[in-house]
């Protein structure tokens, strides 16, 4: 790993930066950041099933609104994108599980507290 540098003002001399954020709720949304969206396993056979794979657009578009809702402090938030409904632990930054096309219609989403719509 490569460690980045630092000048200091007074001295000029470089000095590493922590490589791990520093502890508090600022460190730990700084590395929620860093990580990006898991999929569970469930969640991937349901695309798989539905045949239905996402863009890096709509993967952006999914990552954005899992980051809102954590603004808002959501906990599980339904994210509506197109034809495709994900139940998302905002917390543990994972998608549980997706619902694809006609099956969206005759489904009941529980044990959330949000929605947001991409």
């Amino acid at each position: 790993m490569v460690d980045r540098i630092e000048r200091t003002r007074s001295a000029g001399t470089p000095r590493p930066l922590p490589s791990r954020p520093a502890p508090g709720a600022f460190g730990e949304v700084l590395a929620r950041e860093l990580e990006g969206l898991k999929y569970s396993s469930h969640a991937r056979d349901r695309l798989r099933q539905a045949g239905r794979a996402l863009s890096d657009q709509e993967l952006a578009g999914v990552e954005d609104a899992v980051q809102r809702a954590a603004t808002k402090g959501a906990r599980d938030s339904l994210v509506l994108l197109n034809d495709l409904a994900l139940v998302v632990s905002v917390k543990n930054r994972t998608v549980v599980t997706a619902v694809a096309g006609s099956r969206m219609r005759d489904s009941v989403f529980t044990q959330i507290d949000s929605a947001v719509i991409v």
